[in-house]
């Protein structure tokens, strides 16, 4: 069997995390058991949801346990099988972890997933046609629900849930407009996207300098918000919610190193008669079949065409992902392994 080459998480960060905070070990690759697959990963995710996961606090999820391997998504090929529903070569998605080969009891239900390649890399199956796709499907579809001219914003507007949320929304007609951080990225989200506009964030040193851009580029006004980011740009975009406006809240990676994220203006809610509502993708399973089936057709189509930014092997992960919290990446970023 192979040696397995992992990442683990070897203590909890005080504050931001570092790479102190992980280490890498080798292990012998145990035999299979009935009802086992080995699995080859050939990209790892790495997610800012993963960053919450290192603090021993209460969240809506257990806390990455020290240690033991990094929780991530992966995608790779099945070398060897002792359940009937999986053979060497099927290309699978699963948790494999932050690691190289991870051995998966088959038997649990959602453990690996066969995919598709013929019209879909592999690789997307780690974002656009997969978690953080559904992810903006979810957020768009089931809370914003938005009407065709409804102008819906999303922050962190060139990640893997923001290239996502563009596509599924222009789709449903709506005006698009995307908050990031530089230049370089607001203009990738026009180009490539299909955003009628982005607004860089980091041009502006309050909400409320930020909120007067918004209006330039919504001037009706924001009728549906999905906001990955909390703090200052939260704040910002609540200043310009229409009446009855409905905002989707995935992430708060502004305040994902444990500081609380005061919010500055919570009358509005009341005010502007808003509708909040934080949700978990994976506690909607249920959606999961319809959302990846658009998804997987837009990029057949050529309408979603998101970019990846790929560190190379095992050993670059902490890195990566310390880039990927400060924004660094464009597009979705991945690890990969071989």
């Amino acid at each position: 069997m192979p040696t397995n080459r992992q990442i683990l998480l070897d203590n909890r960060p005080q504050g931001e995390a570092t790479a102190d905070n992980f280490k890498l070990v080798s292990s012998e690759t145990p035999a299979l058991q009935e009802g086992q697959v080995l699995v080859r990963h050939h990209f790892l995710s790495l997610d800012p949801y993963m960053r919450g996961r290192m603090n021993d606090s209460k969240s809506y999820a257990a806390c990455q346990p020290l240690g033991e391997v990094m929780i991530g998504g992966t995608v790779g090929e099945v070398v060897e099988s002792r359940h009937p529903k999986f053979q060497p070569g099927d290309k699978v998605v699963g948790m494999g972890g932050w690691q190289e080969w991870s051995v998966v009891d088959a038997s649990q239900p959602g453990a690996l997933r066969k995919v598709d390649t013929t019209h879909v890399p592999l690789s997307y199956y780690l974002g656009a046609v997969g978690m953080p796709g559904v992810t903006a499907w979810y957020g768009l579809v089931k809370i914003i629900a938005p009407q065709a001219g409804d102008t819906v914003v999303v922050s962190a507007a060139t990640g893997a849930v923001g290239s996502a949320f563009a596509a599924l929304a222009k789709a449903r007609g709506c005006r698009v407009v995307g908050i990031a951080g530089g230049p370089e990225k607001c203009q990738y989200a026009v180009q490539e996207l299909g955003y009628d506009a982005c607004v860089d964030y980091r041009q502006h040193k309050d909400a409320y300098s930020l909120a007067k851009a918004l209006k330039d580029v919504c001037p009706k006004g924001i009728d549906g918000y999905f906001e990955n980011v909390g703090g200052m740009v939260m704040d910002a975009v609540m200043l310009r919610m229409n009446a009855f406006g409905r905002i989707a809240l995935c992430g708060m990676i502004a305040g994902y190193d444990g500081q609380p994220l005061p919010m500055t203006n919570p009358s509005l809610i009341l005010i502007s008669r808003l509708k909040l509502e934080g949700f978990i993708v994976s506690e909607h399973m249920e959606v999961w079949p319809e959302a990846l089936a658009e998804l997987g057709g837009l990029v057949a189509q050529g309408k979603l065409r998101p970019r990846e930014t790929i560190a190379q092997g095992i050993e670059s992960a902490p890195e990566a992902f310390l880039g990927l919290l400060k924004g660094r990446n464009l597009g979705k970023q991945l690890v990969k392994l071989i």
